[in-house]
């Protein structure tokens, strides 16, 4: 009876037309910055946040909310017809969603997409509702130890994310690793593998890599007419509906997906980044065709889409109840909170609770807009692909340009994407993914701070990820994984014919 009334409270508080405006305002442009390779919800959010300085909190976190889930769908949108991820979530759909639309199916991929964003993001929400307060008490029980055990578990399961050989992957991840080093160690502030270059200071930038590896190689392999050219459908109501095989796949991949963001979102320092990846990779795994994924698989949409939607949702729960921000964007957004006087933690539930509920609630009024925002425009997005390549090209490298640039207005960051991009090519035509390189170079940081944090805990004894029975557990099943990984690419080379 308490959770209706807190429902019945919510709605009354997101139906006021403010709210509502705002809502529809934050989803608006959260698709705009999400579909524009390389901007993204944390630049939106920095640039709307002076807006907020003259509006009630709740209006302002409820539109800083909607631009961050909004951006999740968005982001699809560029990856799916021209691999442009629009942020490091988005990138695990350009593995499928591209071919897809290279096979004259962008229309079927974009509403999977949307389908899968609206059932993660309602799951999510279902269970940010029933169990916020679970949710947040299991997230205090994972520290720095259990980090680093899921952080490498996600590591090994990047392998199997790419279509080639697992040992390949391997490599990559470990190269994204080595990338993920550059820039200042934070511990002693000192400079790692910079060469002497001032703009290093602060790492290679996440955008440029992105952009580099997926977009600009991309580019240059078409020019080289090393692609066919790409299928446009004809898009009416019907093309865009997907088969009923196609469903009968999709159902059970966001159900998965779906739950793993969910849990993976209410983790402290977990963003949908992760959960998409690896939703990705277990549903490689489980997977009756493996060799499908990589060639326009639907579950490689549909499963990490509802990820990381359902993890924009419960990334809320460590964030207001607990006070720890996921990543830099709820970081801003908890800076919002505290520039209008509400200070996040576990009182703030009971001390703010129409502004809670009502941003609850708010979260699935803005989930429906989208969908009704999404849906319609669908026709539209395939029509770029009917835009001749010569045009289409260069208007792709400039908005790259443009968007690595504005992130920190530093013209190095165009010189960066442009060596990346070389890099992307040379790892295309040696048969290398580049997803689990970019995957190692998000997570290589955490896992060397939560290593270094918990070492500096248990005084150097290596025995504490052992001891805590949740990150033994996370250890044993990683080198489970790996060990069967090992196994499978033996047994293959083993089989393979000798010339």
């Amino acid at each position: 009876m308490e959770l209706f009334n807190n429902l019945l409270l919510g709605l009354q508080v997101a139906s006021d037309p403010a709210i509502l405006w705002f809502c529809f305002l934050g989803v608006f442009l959260g698709t705009a910055v999400g579909v524009l390779p390389g901007i993204g919800a944390l630049a939106a959010i920095s640039l709307l946040l002076p807006m907020t300085y003259h509006m009630s909190p709740t209006s302002a976190i409820v539109m800083l909310a909607g631009v961050y889930y909004g951006s999740q769908y968005g982001g699809s949108t560029a990856s799916i017809l021209m691999n442009l991820p629009g942020g490091p979530a988005s990138a695990v759909t350009c593995l499928d969603g591209y071919p897809m639309a290279k096979k004259g199916k962008a229309g079927v991929a974009l509403f999977i997409t949307t389908i899968a964003s609206l059932a993660g993001a309602m799951i999510g929400l279902l269970l940010l509702v029933l169990f916020s307060p679970v949710i947040a008490e299991v997230g205090l029980k994972f520290g720095p130890a259990e980090l680093f055990a899921m952080m490498v578990m996600g590591l090994v399961a990047a392998s199997s994310i790419g279509a080639g050989s697992p040992v390949k992957g391997l490599a990559m991840v470990v190269m994204g690793v080595l990338l993920g080093m550059v820039g200042t160690d934070v511990n002693t502030g000192i400079a790692r593998f910079t060469f002497d270059i001032p703009e290093l200071m602060d790492g290679i930038n996440l955008v440029a890599l992105a952009m580099g590896l997926f977009g600009v190689s991309e580019v240059v392999r078409n020019i080289h007419g090393q692609d066919e050219t790409q299928k446009v459908e004809s898009v009416t109501l019907r093309s865009m509906i997907p088969t009923r095989q196609e469903m009968k796949r999709s159902y059970p991949a966001m159900l998965r997906g779906s739950a793993l963001g969910s849990a993976l979102g209410a983790l402290p320092g977990v963003g949908p980044s992760i959960a998409a990846f690896m939703s990705y990779a277990i549903e490689k795994r489980v997977a009756k065709n493996p060799e499908e994924f990589g060639q326009g698989a639907v579950q490689g949409i549909s499963a990490p889409e509802s990820a990381n939607n359902a993890a924009a949702q419960t990334a809320f729960v460590p964030s207001l109840s607990l006070g720890i921000p996921g990543d830099a964007v709820m970081a801003i957004m908890l800076g919002a909170l505290i520039i209008h006087g509400i200070t996040p933690g576990p009182m703030l539930i009971t001390e703010q609770p129409e502004m809670f509920w009502g941003l609850v609630v708010s979260f699935a009024i803005g989930n429906i807009m989208l969908v009704l925002l999404n849906i319609p425009t669908i026709g539209i997005w395939v029509s770029l692909l009917r835009i001749p390549f010569t045009w289409l090209y260069p208007a792709i490298l400039v908005f790259v340009a443009l968007g690595v640039y504005s992130v920190n207005n530093n013209h190095f960051d165009i010189y960066m994407v442009a060596v990346l991009g070389a890099l992307g090519y040379l790892l295309m035509l040696l048969r290398f993914e580049a997803a689990p390189l970019l995957l190692g170079y998000i997570l290589g940081p955490m896992v060397e701070e939560n290593l270094r944090r918990a070492l500096l805990i248990s005084r150097g004894d290596p025995s504490v990820f052992f001891e805590r029975p949740i990150s033994a557990t996370l250890l044993y099943v990683t080198l489970a994984m790996l060990v069967w990984t090992l196994f499978k690419f033996v047994r293959g080379s083993l089989r393979r014919p000798r010339i």
